[in-house]
């Protein structure tokens, strides 16, 4: 553990150097969003791609943090189990940016192809992972069969989507109001684009750049602190890794999404959440490769089959949402998001019997 062991303090100081940890992470995480939009404003990209690489890549860190240094110190079922329920965390933060957007269904005002391809993406590696994790693994070139599929497969994803950005198969049916506004944003972009100085974007850079060791180095703290409480608290790795840990470790995502949809980036904001989850599974292929007990996967069991699961299961929810596009809402929130909430509830539930 180094010159600080966090297993030889009281729960009372993990908790409060935990607490630090998260507070510092969720300032980065509202810091890097607003810069994430203004470096999309100043060179053109779009706020989807900014999302689903960019912002996804750097709110992603703590989890990379977490898990990575987990696998180096044996600890592979809290590294593994963090990635999983940040994934299933995430996707119920969307309900939580549905409440604060509060005018109309989320999935109503920011559906898009590109959008549904995050999420079907979402589910088709979810799901092979549960399989994954069923049926084990075996070594291969330094880490598992399953895990070097999933990485390609993680890398196809991406690939995907992002050349799905400019092509329109078939485009989503909007309101005269819709349509007035969406045109309102595009000339409000183009403006913004024109009064941009050339040499923002370098410092644009540099802010990310700052924000993301800030939320690397938080996020490291939330490994050791998270890895001491489990121990002291005899809760158990498997669901402190994911529910507590990765609760702390969605900070980034849960502030990046809140200032995103309070700047009505509203597609930057689903697209950081699902590309975040993309991360979060080929991720495991990093995992693999830094616990070098044999295949990651065989180290885990039913817990980790569920969580997985789980994930599919609430991006499922979404994916119904962004196909139905029907604007019901319930407490300021779209059906699909209240559906989530209770699903991911139960899935908490089941988790905790589980662990």
């Amino acid at each position: 553990m180094g010159f600080f062991d966090f297993q030889d303090q009281s729960i009372g100081i993990n908790a409060a150097i935990f607490a630090i940890a998260a507070v510092v992470v969720w300032i980065a995480g509202t810091r890097v969003a607003r810069d994430a939009d203004e470096l999309a404003t100043a060179t053109g990209i779009s706020h989807a791609a900014v999302g689903l690489v960019l912002l996804a890549g750097i709110t992603s860190l703590p989890e990379v943090a977490v898990s990575l240094s987990s696998a180096v110190t044996d600890s592979p079922s809290l590294a593994v189990n963090n990635l999983l329920g940040s994934i299933a965390m995430q996707i119920a933060l969307l309900a939580v940016a549905d409440a604060v957007f509060g005018k109309a269904a989320l999935t109503v005002v920011a559906g898009s192809s590109v959008v549904l391809l995050q999420v079907v993406m979402n589910i088709l590696l979810l799901t092979l992972l549960a399989v994954a994790f069923m049926v084990g693994d075996v070594a291969f070139l330094g880490a598992g069969a399953w895990s070097w599929s999933l990485a390609g497969l993680y890398v196809f994803a991406i690939w995907k989507i992002s050349h799905s950005q400019d092509r329109h198969a078939w485009v989503v049916n909007m309101t005269d109001a819709q349509r007035h506004k969406r045109e309102e944003r595009r000339k409000r972009r183009e403006q913004e684009m024109a009064d941009s100085q050339p040499g923002s974007i370098k410092s644009l850079a540099w802010k990310l750049a700052l924000g993301g060791l800030a939320i690397l180095v938080a996020g490291y703290v939330l490994s050791r602190t998270g890895d001491a409480i489990a121990r002291q608290t005899g809760l158990g790795q498997s669901f402190v890794g994911a529910v507590l840990v990765a609760i702390s470790t969605s900070l980034p995502e849960l502030s990046s999404v809140l200032a995103a949809v309070k700047l009505k980036r509203l597609e930057m904001a689903i697209s950081d959440i699902f590309g975040t989850n993309l991360f979060n599974v080929g991720l495991v292929f990093a995992v693999d490769v830094a616990w070098r007990g044999g295949p990651v996967i065989n180290e885990v069991g039913k817990f980790s089959q569920f969580a997985s699961l789980l994930g599919a299961l609430l991006a499922a929810i979404y994916m119904g949402g962004l196909i139905e596009r029907q604007d019901r809402t319930v407490a300021r929130m779209g059906v699909d998001s209240a559906a989530v909430l209770v699903a991911y509830a139960a899935g908490l539930y089941f988790l905790y019997q589980m662990r």
